[in-house]
């Protein structure tokens, strides 16, 4: 072989290897960045394949990709202390673009799992835990006494994280990104409107599913149902099954979920029990606590209207049953969510008796927090000018956060804008449970999705649901 032919080899070999290490040496250097209240606890570069470990020591995520690890600590107030992750892909992976993805709960971890999703696609991402360390997401303790801290978990901890992430990003790749996308489902639904809302400069691209946007009335909807959620009226797996199977029978002429179910209405009376409680019948406690369960009541504070539940997935796995009636005697996660927020956050009593609150201390407790926490506007004007664009989706079947919250804020919306077709999309996915699941299809690519359309001008018309079995259903735009 020629000299001068190895030499060159000799010389591509190393300008390779300098820069494979340039990655790892600059990221490092990031721990000396100097940021606005706000600081660099640790910058390391991540090897492909390497997990992240919980505050618990068990492994939660495992990246695909090599990356940079930047953690952050931002404190925009005195008593504000939030957490926020940054990874950013080696150069020769990254695509060029930047994705921030949403919570869930009250917070209080950070989002991992959907971070290392993002990773694998070439994305730098970041995510926070909203300013508190908590490990559960029905807790809201760390509220007790601490206004900046609801307000950081509101809104400030989702601004910290971009701005910052943005900034330290551009500091390591030296350029911005060429598409900024927020992708988030239930409180980070909530969070992906509150930045269309407050922030609409800061996203190209957002993607908001079964949006917790109206908080506290999700919350007070829960106070005003509290008998029929704290377990006096417990309904067992038999009697869900009961339920679920008239409303099927019902509406649906026995398919296996309802297209859609606010055209379903169960007739409960020939369910109730006639010689003593069983399984194979239901009391009339139980279906007084039903029926208050399906039906709209109206919002003591506002008059707004309270969503209840709709039929259909009333004994699938993961609904009525962690959401609403409980299991082996626990109540379900809407009681933990509404007694966390009426302790912590409304009454200041962490030893809070429910049977002494009123619906004065419920209505106080959601105007003095409502514009702490809530994204509730309708007025997405500045976002639809900054050019962005917006998926929203919600199940029919979320036991969680009632479809009719989406329904409503999509009407409220042409109300505010005007047609919306130009940068708003509402997807009603039938038979989806909480944020996916259930018995239908329900597996949409909405990453896909609002990339077309951010990207290629794509607009999205008739998409495609999809299970693990090969099973379909087509969704159209909700109008």
């Amino acid at each position: 072989m020629p000299v001068c032919f190895l030499a060159q080899v000799s010389l591509a070999l190393l300008t390779w290897l300098i820069c494979s290490a340039a990655p790892a040496e600059e990221c490092t250097k990031l721990n000396g960045l100097e940021l606005n209240h706000a600081a660099i606890t640790s910058a390391q570069s991540m090897p492909a394949g390497s997990a992240i470990q919980s505050p618990g020591g068990e492994p939660v995520a495992a990246a695909k990709a090599a990356y940079c690890r930047v953690q952050i600590t931002a404190k925009p107030s005195a008593d504000s202390d939030i957490r926020i992750e940054l990874w950013i892909p080696d150069a020769g992976a990254w695509n060029g673009k930047f994705e921030q993805v949403g919570n869930g709960g009250f917070a209080g971890q950070m989002p991992y799992g959907h971070m290392a999703r993002v990773l694998s696609l070439g994305y730098a991402t970041a995510g926070t835990d909203d300013g508190h360390r908590s490990d559960s997401g029905l807790d809201a303790s760390w509220a007790l006494h601490h206004p900046e801290k609801i307000k950081d978990y509101g809104w400030r901890a989702i601004s910290e994280t971009t701005v910052l992430s943005k900034q330290v990003l551009h500091k390591l790749m030296a350029k911005t990104p060429s598409k900024s996308y927020f992708v988030g489902c239930s409180d980070g639904g909530r969070e992906a409107l509150m930045m269309a809302q407050r922030f609409p400069a800061y996203f190209d691209g957002i993607v908001a599913g079964a949006p917790a946007y109206g908080m506290t009335r999700l919350l007070t909807n829960g106070a005003l149902r509290r008998a029929q959620l704290d377990g006096v009226a417990h309904l067992t797996r038999a009697q869900l099954q009961l339920l679920q199977d008239r409303a099927l029978q019902t509406c649906g002429n026995g398919a296996a979920y309802l297209k859609d179910p606010r055209q379903c209405h169960v007739e409960l009376a020939a369910l109730k029990c006639a010689d003593g409680e069983s399984d194979r019948c239901l009391s009339q406690a139980q279906i007084d606590a039903v029926q208050d369960l399906y039906a709209d009541r109206k919002d003591p504070s506002d008059g707004a209207t309270l969503y209840g539940v709709l039929p259909g997935a009333e004994a699938v796995k993961g609904s009525w049953d962690v959401w609403l009636t409980g299991t082996d005697g626990h109540p379900g996660a809407g009681f933990g969510f509404m007694w966390n927020y009426l302790a912590y956050m409304v009454m200041n009593d962490p030893k809070l008796d429910l049977a002494k609150v009123t619906t004065a201390d419920i209505v106080r407790g959601e105007r003095e927090i409502e514009p702490l926490i809530d994204a509730d506007s309708a007025d997405l004007s500045a976002f639809k000018r900054h050019g962005g664009k917006l998926i929203q989706y919600h199940g029919w079947n979320d036991p969680g956060i009632a479809p009719g919250f989406s329904v409503e804020y999509r009407t409220r919306l042409i109300a505010k804008t005007g047609p919306a077709d130009d940068f708003y999309r509402l997807y009603m996915v039938p038979g989806m449970l909480h944020c996916g699941g259930g018995e239908a299809p329900t597996n949409v690519n909405w990453q896909n999705t609002i990339e077309a359309w951010v990207e290629k001008s794509e607009a999205p018309g008739t998409l495609i649901a999809a299970d693990g079995k090969g099973v379909t259903q087509s969704l159209q735009p909700f109008n």
